[in-house]
């Protein structure tokens, strides 16, 4: 990125006031210069990155390891209900927080 297309702080100064953010002249400065260096890298990737190069979201290729679904030994209601506070109907009971329905 060369001198003449660094971000500059009126550049910055538009946008904060573009978006309704206020920034003292300090904040301006440095954002400018930050913007500048992430505008610089960005356009260092976009050298090398030719159309021989494929796209990826990941350095590493990824895959979940999944283990496969067995059905294992389940409670029954009366051994899940054994130690609720409060159960009917083979259900837990809560205290309501929802209102009267």
């Amino acid at each position: 990125m060369t001198e003449s297309s660094a971000i500059t702080p009126e550049q910055v100064e538009h946008l904060a006031s573009l978006s309704r953010i206020a920034m003292g002249a300090d904040e301006l400065k440095s954002l400018a210069g930050d913007l500048s260096t992430i505008l610089s890298n960005v356009a260092r990737v976009n050298e090398v990155a030719g159309d021989d190069v494929p796209a990826t979201s990941h350095p590493i290729a990824l895959s979940n390891v999944l283990r496969p679904d067995v059905v294992g030994e389940t409670l029954t209601s009366e051994q899940a209900l054994a130690a609720a506070p409060a159960s009917a109907d083979d259900k837990f009971i809560v205290p309501q927080i929802l209102g009267e329905e």
